[in-house]
């Protein structure tokens, strides 16, 4: 699962990136997201590149809100699903399944530029003692996510980031290695370069959308490493750039 993500590149830097333009109004209003960690819960807007409008960026509150409920009750509504995640992340084995990704899956697509994002490696002493670990592409300044977003009857716009099943024995799950209630680790869907546009494409079928989710960029194109536990802290602020430093805990028995 994602729940923890960091963006640093100006909009400016994701524009020329993607080769993507802003609205005029986030430009003049110098709008930019920048995060050394973000906490999901906190439903913080990040630049999204949505499907309807390929070639733009646009803010979204991370976090797929019901289309069919007014987004003015967000909190309401993030509050009451924490237990199953807030949104946050997308089952990409459920996009054509489950009634509230099924409306999106072909054709409210996604594109999540982030620098890079944290997951939590659980110790066995102490008891489950947690080690943050930092993701990140390799040779790039972005790693590109596969997501679905939606746009409510009042017009806010959310994303959730798709997860799918991690292989056993892969570098996602040796990393985040607790499973979920469906015996499963999970990771997210970074896309290859050539994928990008493919996701985005309104030609795309539904074995179209598979066939990238099962074939996403190769784990030996991202590298990650332990971080320090302020990332999981309540009571410090994490949002600092030091936050990706490398820290090493004894009780990590992986070699990452």
């Amino acid at each position: 699962m994602c729940f923890h993500a960091r963006i640093v590149s100006t909009a400016e830097e994701i524009e020329s990136h993607y080769n993507v333009t802003r609205s005029e109004k986030t430009i003049n209003e110098g709008v930019e997201f920048i995060y050394h960690h973000s906490n999901g819960y906190s439903h913080q807007p990040f630049w999204v590149i949505p499907q309807e409008r390929s070639t733009h960026m646009t803010p979204m509150m991370w976090g797929l809100l019901p289309y069919d409920k007014n987004g003015e009750n967000h909190k309401e509504y993030y509050d009451k699903s924490v237990r199953w995640g807030a949104g946050l992340n997308v089952q990409a084995e459920k996009l054509f399944s489950f009634w509230q990704y099924q409306k999106h899956s072909l054709t409210q697509r996604c594109i999540i530029p982030l620098s890079g994002f944290y997951e939590p490696h659980t110790c066995a002493k102490p008891k489950n003692f947690k080690v943050p670990y930092y993701f990140q592409q390799n040779d790039t300044p972005l790693v590109s996510l596969a997501g679905i977003y939606s746009i409510t009857p009042d017009k806010y716009v959310s994303f959730g980031i798709l997860t799918k099943k991690a292989p056993e024995g892969s570098k996602y799950a040796i990393i985040h290695n607790k499973k979920n209630r469906d015996n499963e680790n999970r990771q997210v869907v970074p896309l290859k370069d050539d994928q990008i546009q493919k996701w985005l494409s309104n030609d795309l079928d539904k074995d179209g959308v598979f066939e990238i989710v099962h074939n996403n960029l190769s784990e030996d194109d991202i590298t990650a490493h332990s971080v320090s536990k302020d990332v999981f802290s309540n009571t410090i602020n994490s949002n600092y750039p030091e936050i990706i430093e490398r820290v090493e805990f004894p009780q990590v028995q992986i070699p990452y």
